[in-house]
């Protein structure tokens, strides 16, 4: 259906979109209930909500975001932004993104979300960039789109298949993880108006089926969600002699290849007068970040850089502790976890570990107090990929040598570029010289989200913000991958997404774990998405109260 796809009116696409938030109305349940099984997780629980959240609400928002963009393309031959581009002191081109809207200003009061280009865009390059395949015959190249999906959030394997068919034009063969194939038949009925027009097939398989596919001549291009280490066995081969290959720099692979290959996900905590329920709230926060989807998350919270002689900061490590004390210990359904979880034990015996965890479940893992020149330890280097966290305290002369040094410090000590957050409170941006080391440490993170007093995953969430490492890895050093997803508004060279909250927000936001009502809140924001109903906001305001 490829050819046809990119013959197709701008009209059509945009009712093809109509048509899967429709099927997705009707999926979005049993596409929970299924994940909600085989996660071991109770549907009357408020950890339900996790399931709708990062499932077929995200996927809902992306498809109507997109819906809207085809339909900005077709009235004025290009998206419209809903704030006019600027260009910062520095000469980078800032793109603001959200909120779009009333509703999202009314249910993410205080937040914000920008698009930073590239080094060299201009404000016109950005603007006339946008939706560049719609408004320019762009020379696509003859085959489809193979996207390898994740196993462990149910919206990345759709999300990215809507990239590929909306944004790139492609038609794409989505091959399912092994360990959330039971999601495959879910997604096939939501995405039925892209099966049906043979822009969509779902299959299924493992390495050797993947390794097939990615080999066969139908398969122009590759987008994966995964490890560096399932990359590189793409690219180079396996064994002594994919070694050999990728030290030579000579890859198998021919094809292009897109990837998202997650993260050691560091948080800059800038020292302040933080008093003791702000401690509590912001341990909320952290742990939060790392106990959602059982800790298989790539942009969980793995190293928290704190200043040594802070005072607060053993308040808010209690903070974290606390927290974990209250969520159960989880299934640890990941393949490989309860070996990943003893190699840091291994490392640190002293780790905190909290909670009772029954068989096949893993306690929640704090490693606090490490020693910052020890930057070969496993805290910095391995993606944890379970329940486990770690805090380093780094010395500093005061709080603005800090903040350099904590930049430096996840830039060049802590794996990966996929994301990373900074925790600053108000007091502390009153003194000039940490406001502009705060603006500096966003500035120079080299990281492709960035979440200021929030998990930086809100990029994924809000869609018209893009998702994906920071530019710059060779094939040969992948670390977090290549290429960036979602960009609902087809910028042509983003370079990160930087999402805004307020360091107290007045309503506990539905992705904290202690949130009470979450799954009712995650459901009914599932449906208004779809259909964007004044009817539904009293609910939503009365499950968001609760909380």
């Amino acid at each position: 259906g490829q050819t046809k796809w990119q013959q197709t009116p701008i009209r059509e696409k945009r009712q093809v979109l109509q048509d899967l938030l429709l099927c997705l109305r009707d999926a979005g349940k049993p596409w929970v209930e299924a994940a909600l099984q085989a996660k071991g997780i109770d549907p009357r629980s408020p950890m339900a909500g996790e399931e709708w959240l990062a499932g077929p609400q995200v996927t809902a928002r992306n498809i109507r975001l997109l819906r809207d963009t085809l339909q900005q393309i077709e009235a004025t031959g290009s998206p419209t932004l809903p704030y006019e581009p600027r260009v910062d002191t520095d000469g980078k081109v800032k793109a603001q993104v959200f909120p779009i809207d009333t509703y999202d200003t009314i249910m993410f009061p205080g937040f914000t979300g920008e698009v930073w280009m590239k080094d060299g865009a201009t404000k016109e390059s950005t603007l006339q960039g946008m939706a560049k395949s719609y408004r320019e015959e762009v020379e696509t190249a003859p085959g489809v789109s193979l996207v390898l999906s994740a196993g462990n959030v149910s919206s990345i394997g759709p999300m990215d298949t809507l990239h590929k068919v909306f944004l790139d034009q492609k038609a794409v063969i989505l091959k399912m993880n092994p360990v959330n194939e039971y999601l495959g038949p879910h997604i096939e009925a939501a995405f039925k108006p892209l099966v049906d027009r043979g822009l969509l097939r779902v299959v299924y398989g493992g390495a050797q089926e993947g390794s097939y596919l990615c080999k066969h001549d139908a398969v122009s291009d590759i987008h994966i969600t995964g490890s560096d280490k399932t990359h590189d066995a793409i690219v180079y081969g396996t064994g002594p002699e994919g070694a050999r290959r990728k030290q030579q720099r000579t890859p198998l692979l021919e094809k292009p290849i897109s990837s998202e290959l997650g993260n050691v996900s560091p948080v800059i905590v800038v020292p302040g007068p933080w008093s003791a329920r702000d401690c509590a709230f912001q341990g909320e926060n952290l742990a939060s970040m790392v106990t959602n989807n059982a800790g298989f998350n790539c942009n969980a919270t793995r190293v928290i850089i704190t200043q040594k002689g802070w005072e607060q900061r053993d308040a808010l490590l209690d903070g974290i502790r606390d927290t974990f004390k209250k969520i159960p210990p989880r299934r640890a359904y990941y393949p490989g976890a309860e070996d990943r979880h003893q190699e840091f034990l291994d490392a640190h015996p002293d780790a905190d570990c909290i909670g009772i965890a029954g068989k096949g479940e893993l306690p929640w893992t704090l490693v606090s107090d490490l020693d910052e020149t020890q930057t070969d330890d496993i805290c910095f280097t391995v993606e944890a990929f379970c329940g486990v966290t770690s805090e380093v305290p780094l010395s500093s002369n005061d709080t603005v040598d800090f903040i350099k040094k904590a930049v430096a410090f996840a830039n060049d000590s802590v794996w990966g570029s996929l994301n990373a957050s900074i925790l600053v409170h108000p007091k502390s941006l009153k003194d000039p010289a940490v406001a502009q080391a705060v603006d500096e440490a966003i500035r120079d993170l080299k990281a492709g989200s960035i979440g200021v007093n929030h998990w930086a995953a809100l990029s994924y969430v809000f869609g018209s913000t893009t998702w994906g490492a920071y530019p710059g890895h060779p094939l040969h050093d992948i670390r977090s991958g290549q290429g960036a997803v979602h960009n609902t508004y087809m910028f042509e060279e983003p370079e990160k997404s930087v999402v805004r909250g307020p360091f107290s927000p007045p309503l506990k936001p539905a992705w904290f774990a202690t949130h009470k009502t979450a799954h009712k809140l995650a459901e009914e924001l599932f449906y208004f998405e779809i259909d964007r109903s004044l009817t539904r906001l009293p609910a939503l305001g009365w499950h968001g109260i609760r909380g």
